[in-house]
């Protein structure tokens, strides 16, 4: 076989940063100095981020593409997610990609999530390149920085050359990059200009014939199924003839309808495509992320893209409450399996099994994280559903009972350091080191089992007054370690069907925290606020006050409510035990019990209290 020929016209590069580290806004002044928008034109900021999810919660969800061309050079840019739930939109991502810029905040460091998505990217070979972000920071501490960016990278087992990576500075809201902390430079040109200099262009075999790995699936009202990914070997244009390798040796014929390239933000249809680049295929319909397209003389499937085994799974159901059917447009079962499945062609994270219920399938993913996120996208797509608490994926392995263990990183005052502590060890958390650099501010870092995390994370926040900061990432399975209690709290559940009504919830707020405010639709088995001791009770959201004849001075009060705090997916599910569900519509979110029958529930409490006979 000859030697492999470098693409010296293109580059193909990734960028990888922790959640809110800048990565968005320094693509954005990339963008915008590469001559992509013309002077004065009005553009938005934050222009990847082209989600309504991603803008309001500020971070990246799925991994995007786009290009700018840079002195005759062609830079596809792969916007890889920094939450390590979204870990499988950056396994696929990084497959297109022959180099890396890792982008660190000049004050937080290195987290949990820049260390998953760069251990990644290193195992695949990746030429790598450091940036250390926002050092107009007051309290910005670039030297300590760079030196955890070196222990990382020897934590990771990087290899000399690896060790050995280009340095910048920049502030990427001002849209510049230096080469030392100190100076301020004038623009990213220097940025720029490394990345076509250290990032080497993709490599091909002249001779091999046409390959290229689908990475990612997208879709067109006029085209239909389109497959994107990067060409690793040989040139393919409109009106091919090419098949597609599926699982299992599968052979699908394949004809090119349309062919496309990335420009900038959009794609613009091209007639011939080169090795290396980053290609959009239409022409197939029945096609899957990992799939390999080549050519019906010579078929040479690439490896398949792996990602990491799901942690966590979740039921998806219709919904089954008094109220179903009045808020959303899709209702019944077979839709909501069709956007499940839709979703996981889209995205490999995720796997979607049946039940033995035909009104309810289990979905499997990386966190609850990702799964709220899915939740939330079939909700504002106008879906009404129930969904069961999170749970981790127990596995057994030589009749041991195995779970997920996270490594979990927390950052507080000195003050909060006892109550998290004391915290994290009731849920079988383990500390594993503590950092205090004489700041006020401890760094702690704890090996806890992945169930533990979910539900604490709100706890967390109120625990350290808003003040701390919790990462973590996914250390592997390790022997389960036991039971323990999630909530120490009750429900209130309603005991009729009606509306909530002022008299009767100011009446329960001694009871515990409310959930609703009058005027709210309420049903029998309706969980209407938090109980204050560890039993559920049954309440009645809907009474009145009884009218009497007597009449006096100050007798009829206004009544006044505590505020309610507005229910969030997020807590939802954090707080439901597991006889408990979410109801979601794109209108409302509510709690319930499963069994709604009070007279049902009060039975089955019966018989578990009830002596088993010998």
């Amino acid at each position: 076989m000859s030697n492999t020929v470098q693409n010296t016209e293109l580059r193909n590069i990734a960028i990888i940063a922790h959640v809110d580290h800048g990565k968005t806004t320094l693509v954005d002044a990339m963008f915008k100095q590469s001559g992509l928008f013309r002077e004065g034109q009005d553009v938005d900021e934050r222009i990847m981020d082209s989600m309504d999810l991603e803008r309001e919660r500020g971070i990246t969800i799925a991994a995007k593409n786009c290009s700018v061309n840079w002195k005759g050079t062609k830079i596809n840019i792969i916007d890889t997610p920094g939450h390590a739930d979204f870990g499988g939109e950056v396994e696929r991502s990084l497959s297109m990609a022959d180099g890396a810029i890792l982008l660190v905040d000049a004050s937080e460091g290195p987290l949990p999530q820049t260390r998953f998505v760069l251990k990644k990217a290193l195992e695949q070979g990746l030429s790598l390149m450091v940036v250390i972000n926002k050092v107009d920071r007051q309290d910005a501490r670039p030297d300590e920085v760079l030196d955890e960016v070196y222990d990382l990278f020897i934590d990771l087992d990087a290899n000399e050359e690896q060790l050995d990576f280009p340095l910048l500075y920049a502030i990427g809201r001002d849209g510049i990059a230096m080469k030392t902390a100190e100076e301020r430079g004038e623009n990213l040109h220097i940025l720029l200009d490394m990345i076509v200099e250290k990032v080497p262009g993709p490599t091909y075999h002249p001779n091999e014939p046409f390959q290229m790995l689908v990475s990612d699936l997208s879709y067109s009202d006029y085209l239909g199924r389109l497959a994107i990914g990067k060409i690793h070997h040989g040139a393919a244009q409109s009106n091919d003839q090419l098949i597609c390798l599926a699982d299992e040796g599968k052979v699908l014929p394949l004809k090119v309808t349309k062919l496309q390239t990335y420009d900038g933000l959009k794609v613009v249809p091209t007639e011939v495509c080169q090795p290396g680049d980053i290609v959009v295929v239409a022409g197939i319909e029945d096609v899957h992320i990992g799939d390999t397209i080549c050519t019906k003389n010579s078929p040479k499937a690439l490896p398949r893209i792996t990602v990491d085994e799901p942690t966590v799974s979740m039921r998806f159901g219709i919904n089954t409450s008094p109220l179903a059917g009045k808020e959303g447009k899709h209702v019944q079962t077979n839709k909501i399996k069709e956007r499940l499945h839709k979703e996981t062609l889209l995205n490999v994270a995720i796997q979607v099994e049946e039940t033995e219920s035909r009104d309810a399938y289990l979905v499997k993913g990386r966190g609850e994280f990702q799964m709220a996120i899915l939740v939330e996208q079939m909700r504002r797509e106008g879906f009404e559903l129930s969904v069961g608490r999170p749970e981790v994926i127990i596995k057994e392995e030589n009749g041991v009972k195995m779970e997920p263990i996270e490594h979990l990183f927390v950052d507080c005052d000195e003050d909060f350091m006892g109550i998290v502590t004391e915290k994290i060890q009731t849920r079988k958390g383990r500390m594993t080191n503590m950092v205090n650099n004489g700041t006020g501010r401890v760094r702690l870092e704890f090996s806890v089992p992945s169930r533990s995390l979910i539900g604490y994370r709100d706890e967390f926040l109120t625990d350290t007054k808003g003040t701390g900061i919790m990462n973590s990432y996914l250390e592997g399975y390790g022997e389960h370690r036991g039971e323990f209690s999630s909530r120490y709290t009750g429900s209130l559940v309603a005991d009729r069907a009606g509306k909530g009504v002022a008299y009767g919830l100011f009446n329960l707020e001694p009871r515990g925290r409310i959930f609703i405010v009058p005027g709210d639709p309420v049903y029998e088995g309706m969980i209407i606020g938090e109980h204050n001791r560890d039993n559920d009770i049954n309440v009645n959201a809907s009474k009145e006050k009884k009218l009497t004849n007597m009449r006096a001075s100050g007798k009829d009060e206004a009544v006044i409510l505590t505020p309610v705090k507005p229910m969030t997916l997020e807590y939802a599910l954090n707080f439901i035990k597991d006889d408990e569900q979410v109801e979601v519509t794109p209108i409302s979110i509510r709690l319930r019990k499963m069994e709604l029958s009070a007279l049902a529930r009060h039975r089955e409490e019966g018989k578990k209290k009830k002596p088993k006979e010998s």
